[in-house]
């Protein structure tokens, strides 16, 4: 099986790549089945000559390759009839903006293998950058809590050369004794987000002592979703009913607005699910909230502070909860919002490293294995006959431009 490296193409750009030149090393010592060949790139946070040292071959045609891999959607200019890719698509939502994208890996006979629905038998995700997503974004929760109260400046992320350097930047961070942070989830991107609160030598407690406490240090509490949701009925919230069937449920978020400080969104959200708060509640003088890192950025979504997605180079702007409308950030008695939605580019060789040690761990063994556990054939959204699989056959109208 001869592997390509693929350049990446999408604006803007983006630095990250699916394995570091240490990690396609291992990659060829592990699977010696394996040819691999690394397109040149003038953006990759690894540059070529790094990638030669290791001995690797730079090749620009990957025509001869069986397999291409990649991070974000490839330009459809750049996608080469009767090959198997590995990108992230964003189409199995049917996000508008791809679906030509899914028309033309149909009419090019190309077996699109989707890195969000790569999954084990129980669901769980096995591969993905949501972990840096986390850690970038309380970073940044922390960055623009700084900025916003004038008591202390980090640099940025992305001007850091990588996390080690970030991390240093942590030990400049003064907050109040009686400060209160949220954290929401228990996924990858909320492991993440622990991870700089960790950094920071913060003490966790739990739900319950967040809200009936006062403490004289920094603490935080992370929600999981029985806390945050209740039953609407008034029964008891049983997880299974939730994931299942989210109607029946509403927000239990209210106590924790009054008692928090600083909010680090980092839970997955589904659009069946009830809003966290909305902007009526935002505007109740019990609601205490001063900063969002909405890491999850959900637009017009549970956190109804997030208007839009800021970027890397503008990542925060300020809620006016009167208006209902966006304010510059630091505006007196605004909601500070920090809501980048491509946060672990911030951090590209860090990012790229973590991703591909699970790319080698939990997705490359099932080329060899005859995927006995159909992790690849459940994330196979089109095939090599240009047709959809059965579980994606929803996506047909959606493919051909009818929604």
């Amino acid at each position: 099986m001869k592997i390509g490296i693929i350049r990446e193409g999408k604006n803007p750009p983006d630095k990250r790549v699916a394995l570091s030149p240490k990690q396609c090393v291992v990659v060829t010592q592990l699977f010696p089945e394996i040819d691999l060949v690394i397109q040149p790139s003038p953006i990759r946070a690894f540059v070529d000559s790094e990638y030669e040292s290791q001995g690797l071959s730079l090749q620009e045609d990957l025509s001869d390759c069986d397999v291409l891999i990649g991070v974000k959607e490839v330009p459809l200019d750049m996608l080469i009839p009767h090959k198997t890719y590995l990108f992230f698509s964003h189409t199995y939502k049917m996000q508008p903006y791809n679906s030509k994208l899914l028309s033309s890996l149909l009419d090019k006979n190309i077996r699109l293998i989707d890195y969000e629905m790569l999954t084990r038998p129980n669901g769980k995700r096995v591969i993905g950058f949501g972990r840096y997503a986390g850690i970038v974004g309380a970073y940044n929760a922390f960055r623009a809590w700084g900025e916003q109260s004038g008591d202390y400046t980090l640099k940025a992320a992305h001007a850091c050369f990588d996390r080690k350097e970030m991390e240093q930047e942590l030990t400049k961070v003064k907050l109040a004794n009686n400060i209160k942070i949220a954290l929401t989830g228990d996924g990858r991107v909320a492991h993440g987000s622990m991870e700089i609160l960790q950094a920071l030598k913060m003490r966790k407690v739990s739900a319950a002592d967040y809200l009936s406490s006062d403490f004289d240090e920094p603490v935080y509490s992370q929600l999981l979703v029985d806390d945050y949701f209740k039953k609407t009925d008034g029964s008891s919230f049983k997880r299974s009913e939730f994931y299942n069937d989210a109607s029946g449920f509403e927000s239990n978020f209210g106590p924790f607005a009054q008692q928090t400080d600083l909010f680090i969104a980092s839970h997955f959200w589904s659009e069946k699910s009830p809003f966290l708060f909305t902007r009526d509640d935002a505007k109740s003088s019990n609601f205490k909230i001063r900063l969002i890192s909405d890491i999850s950025c959900d637009i017009d979504g549970p956190v109804a502070s997030t208007l839009r997605p800021s970027t890397i180079a503008q990542p925060f702007y300020g809620y006016d909860t009167v208006n209902e409308a966006e304010v510059p950030f630091g505006t007196q008695g605004s909601i500070g919002v920090s809501a980048v939605d491509n946060l672990p580019c911030e951090l590209p060789k860090d990012a790229s490293e973590d991703f591909g040690n699970e790319m080698i761990k939990n997705v490359l063994p099932h080329f060899f294995n005859g995927d006995k556990d159909e992790v690849l054939a459940r994330a196979t959204e089109t095939t090599l006959a240009g047709e959809l699989t059965a579980k994606y056959a929803y996506l047909a109208d959606y493919a051909n431009g009818r929604l």
